[in-house]
């Protein structure tokens, strides 16, 4: 009888491990399109010839929080993903290496203006939350 106690509580164990979350960042559907809509932001809001489509942007980001809940993370658990100041800082150095990898300066608004016309020319993500004035 012990064994088998001990092999049921092994295999809970076993269980519950397999049902651990990842951290929502390394949860690519979620974290590689909050960069999308960071990226979008900071295009909208250095750029003066591109502005952001709020409307849109919030129903996308209310899409991700639902995709988020589907996938077993509480409001809990995403409220402290979007407010981390280290998630903050570590999408920020990811964006800017977007924005390099197309051999443009994140620090120029001329260059962000650049990438959003070519964002929103190419209809990717970040293209469809901006729009041009």
């Amino acid at each position: 009888m012990r064994v088998l106690t001990t092999a049921v509580l092994g295999l809970g164990l076993l269980a519950g491990a397999a049902q651990a979350k990842a951290p929502l960042r390394d949860v690519s559907e979620i974290d590689d399109n909050m960069l999308r809509v960071a990226l979008a932001l900071e295009i909208s809001e250095k750029c003066g010839e591109i502005d952001a489509r709020t409307m849109k942007g919030m129903k996308y980001l209310w899409s991700l929080k639902r995709r988020a809940n589907a996938l077993g993370y509480s409001d809990d658990e995403i409220n402290a993903y979007r407010k981390s100041p280290d998630e903050k800082a570590r999408i920020r150095a990811e964006g800017e290496a977007y924005v390099k990898s197309k051999g443009l300066n994140p620090k120029k608004a001329a260059d962000l203006c650049k990438l959003g016309h070519a964002e929103i020319a190419s209809g990717s993500v970040i293209g469809s939350l901006l729009k041009a004035k």
